[in-house]
């Protein structure tokens, strides 16, 4: 009898004989626990496929594809001189060998091909003048050949970076430079992060539909896994990568390049102690089991297990009690009965499971499932009241959408768009400009940027405005047209858009009072309106745009700095003249008529407005006149914001696209702060992060001191962060095997200007695997309902400045207390799965 508990079992009597973590690595393992095996699409994918990759410059190339038996990277390579269609493909060849649309098995490269670090694909020619590679791949001599890579790095696609897969032409790429390939042939994989999308095209039909299904079912399982699957997904493909000559077998030598691999630097002596007692054959290499065992050695969680032992006691085993006591600790109410619920949810053993208790390896995956993330689960979903009007919202702004690079010479693209709203974005940006063909374009006027059409724009916006998110998008219409180009665009909205478009007030509501986000499925377009009585063109006086006017005063005042400093290249890009129409200050009927709760005037200034308020009417701002009005009378904008939409934008004449720091306008009310989506930093962390709870639908309902001000005052809060270890975090420089990151942790709070601060811990030389901090920062927040939280890590450097290795943001009111993991993201906002941090959260009302 355990004192102060009844006798139960020690956690070695539970567990079952031991082997390992799951025999031998062979073949189809990570797909076996997908439970894809069987799957017909994913079998057509492990066999190969030839597809095309189809681009602008260069035509299509033909390229044999390949998903590997990890489940989820896919290979691809081959280069074919020649194939830019199909018809000329199947004039060049002889008659297609069985199982040729999926690539049959002998056409296939083999695993260690497409995995090794070099291309090794040979050609050979026969007596019958036929070429034939090591895979046994044949081609008939002719405009086809097979050409040997260079000695690089086979390219590779990992399923868990792609965002999405479209079939069809449904992508800019494949409407444009895909006309020579069947609809029905063709599809997109788009990916995360800033990485162009991959427009594809198969052989046949069947060979599209495999493709896109199998991939459509890995992503949903890689989506479904837990944390320890994903690490151990992780694990065996650095197993993979580091058994150089794929004898499943590694020696001494093959498991240091592999603790490389994984920013490990291992002293050699423990290393080769670790490596001997696993080696159990005594052969002087591991394999199977013994693999399994060094693993599993290496992933220990020390950390964790001494918080296990600290709630468990001797017997190394967590009753439901004692987990109902863990959970009281972090901060949750929680009964009996929840607590075994989470014990039958999470434990692996079955005989721990049928006697409600806990072992450490089900304690750890309840840490690392989300119910142990930071983020408050609630808040994953729509948990806000969307009734109140647009007004009382933060709102996902993006300025320039159509830019994919800088806006002096950058690219301009319709998949810049389908990127923000895909990203949660609620109100996206057109420039619209005078085309020579009488048909509008947009782009980013005065500079060398390309033009996209007006009509390609709202045909993307159509298809991917309402994928993530209900609720109503905004398209502010930045017009240089002239009246004619003008209805062309009234035009193009009303019959792509058709019963999405809003043209007319909500019945049953005051049309002078701004809706709610309850608005579901409806666009809104935000423009210059004649007045009422104005039914006619003639005669309309000038409506200037105001933020167009605004951003001439600071193109002046630029250009004044710029007569007193030698750099005049921004000044020249300027003297650009777009085509623009003489009557493009006049506003047509048509487009007028499409404006109806987002009316763009001239400010009238604070004390005007707050005298005779027009709900549905809504100034722009660039970030230098917000500034102002927050430095000259923040509370009077407070209440403006309070009753009416403002836009914030950035500078005009950036050459790089640089973005200014959202939350000094979020703290002054501005709903809309539009920010560069194609620019990563620290300013797209904290949108990314101020958008992240309420199910990441764009709409954020302010604070309530922001929505009646001034309201109460807030409860200030103490809040203490232990910065407790890192796991696996990315290697940054992976062409240097012997870069190993020394990482620090960084965490700062974004708020009101008396909140701001961050702190750090120090550095850990030489270990980016699982790195030891235990310390713990200490802040004090005084209106923690607008407070921002980002976790930084980096690299640090002592005579340069620190790398950066990942990151994460969230509102402080959505963070948990407790013991949190925290998921780590790049600077793009990609998922840097596995990396993570270990934290504990306290915070307390002062």
């Amino acid at each position: 009898m355990i004192c102060g508990r009844k006798a139960r079992p020690a956690a070695e009597q539970l567990r079952a004989p031991s082997e390992g973590a799951g025999g031998s690595r062979r073949p189809g393992r990570a797909l076996k626990k997908m439970g894809l095996t069987e799957d017909e699409d994913v079998q057509r994918m492990l066999q190969g496929s030839l597809l095309w990759k189809v681009k602008a410059r260069g035509g299509s190339r033909a390229r044999l594809f390949r998903l590997q038996e990890d489940g989820v990277t896919v290979c691809f390579e081959g280069r074919f001189r020649g194939a830019r269609s199909p018809q000329s493909w199947t004039a060049a060849t002889a008659p297609v060998p069985p199982g040729i649309s999926g690539i049959s098995p002998a056409a296939a490269p083999s695993p260690a091909r497409c995995r090794g670090r070099r291309g090794d694909a040979r050609v050979s020619i026969s007596s019958q003048g036929v070429l034939q590679d090591a895979g046994g791949w044949v081609t008939r001599r002719g405009s086809t050949s097979m050409v040997p890579p260079h000695p690089a790095r086979v390219p590779a696609v990992s399923v868990a970076h792609i965002e999405a897969v479209r079939d069809g032409r449904r992508s800019e790429g494949l409407r444009k430079h895909g006309a020579a390939f069947p609809e029905r042939h063709c599809f997109t994989l788009a990916f995360k992060g800033r990485r162009k999308n991959l427009d594809l095209a198969a052989r046949g039909e069947e060979d599209a539909r495999h493709w896109v299904q199998g991939l459509t079912k890995l992503m949903g399982r890689l989506q479904a896994m837990s944390q320890m699957e994903k690490l151990d997904h992780w694990i065996h493909g650095v197993l993979q990568r580091a058994d150089r000559n794929k004898d499943n077998k590694m020696s001494f030598r093959e498991v240091k390049s592999m603790l490389r691999m994984l920013n490990i630097d291992m002293d050699d002596v423990y290393a080769s102690k670790l490596f001997k007692e696993c080696d159990h054959s005594g052969n002087e290499r591991l394999e199977g089991r013994e693999l399994e065992e060094f693993c599993r050695r290496l992933l220990r969680r020390p950390e964790l297990e001494e918080l296990f032992g600290r709630y468990s006691g001797e017997d190394r085993v967590l009753s439901a009690e004692e987990l109902q006591d863990f959970l009281r600790d972090q901060g949750e109410d929680c009964s009996l009965r929840q607590a075994r619920s989470i014990i039958r949810t999470y434990e692996l053993n079955d005989k721990a499971k049928q006697q409600d208790l806990m072992m450490l390896d089900g304690f750890m995956m309840y840490l690392l499932s989300a119910a142990g993330d930071i983020l408050n689960q609630e808040h994953t979903k729509v948990h806000q009241d969307m009734s109140q009007p647009l007004s009382h919202y933060f709102i996902s702004s993006s300025h320039n959408t159509y830019l994919t690079r800088n806006q002096i010479g950058g690219t301009s693209s319709t998949e810049a768009y389908v990127r923000a709203l895909r990203a949660g974005c609620r109100c996206v940006e057109l420039d619209c400009w005078e085309g020579s063909d009488g048909e509008p374009v947009v782009y980013h006027g005065h500079t060398l940027t390309s033009k996209i059409l007006f009509r390609d724009v709202i045909e993307s916006i159509r298809d991917s405005t309402f994928e993530k998110s209900p609720y109503p998008v905004i398209l502010s219409l930045e017009n240089h047209c002239g009246l004619e180009q003008q209805a062309t665009m009234a035009r193009h909205m009303k019959a792509i858009l058709g019963d999405r478009l809003l043209t007319q007030p909500l019945q049953g509501q005051d049309p002078h009072h701004l809706p709610s986000p309850e608005l579901k499925e409806k666009i809104l377009v935000k423009g210059k309106k004649l007045p009422e009585l104005w039914q006619e063109p003639q005669g309309v006086t000038s409506l200037l745009d105001p933020e167009e006017e605004e951003e001439e005063e600071e193109e002046e005042e630029e250009e004044k700095g710029q007569e007193r400093s030698p750099r005049r290249s921004l000044q020249s890009l300027q003297e650009i003249k777009p085509l623009q129409a003489k009557d493009a200050s006049q506003v047509s009927p048509e487009l007028s008529a499409l404006v109806v709760y987002c009316q763009a005037v001239p400010f009238p200034g604070l004390a005007q407005a707050l005298r005779h308020p027009q709900p549905c009417q809504m100034s722009s701002f660039s970030e230098r006149k917000a500034r102002k009005l927050i430095k000259e009378a923040g509370p009077a904008l407070v209440r403006y914001n309070a009753r009416q939409l403002s836009r914030v934008y950035p500078l005009g004449l950036k050459m790089n696209s640089a973005n200014y720091n959202p939350q000094e306008m979020w703290n002054a009310g501005c709903q809309l702060v539009a920010l560069n989506f194609q620019t990563p930093g620290y300013e797209m962390d904290l949108n990314a992060g101020r958008f992240l709870p309420n199910g990441r639908c764009g709409y954020v309902l302010k604070p309530l001191c922001l929505r009646s001000p001034p309201g109460e005052g807030s409860r200030r809060l103490a809040l203490h962060i232990r910065v407790i270890t890192a796991q696996q975090l990315p290697k940054l420089n992976r062409d240097k095997g012997s870069s190993i990151v020394d990482p620090f942790v960084r965490v700062e709070i974004h708020g009101t200007p008396a909140d701001c601060a961050k702190q750090q811990t120090h550095h850990k030389l030489n270990n980016g695997f699982n790195p030891r901090w235990e310390e713990t920062l200490r802040f004090q927040v005084r209106v923690p309902e607008l407070a921002l939280v980002r976790f930084v890590v980096e690299d640090y450097d002592s005579t340069s400045c620190n790398d950066f290795v990942g990151q994460f943001t969230l509102p402080l009111p959505s963070m948990r207390q407790g013991y949190r993991h925290i998921h780590l993201l790049s600077k793009d906002g990609a998922s840097l799965s596995p990396a993570t941090l270990f934290v504990h959260v306290r915070s307390k009302s002062l």
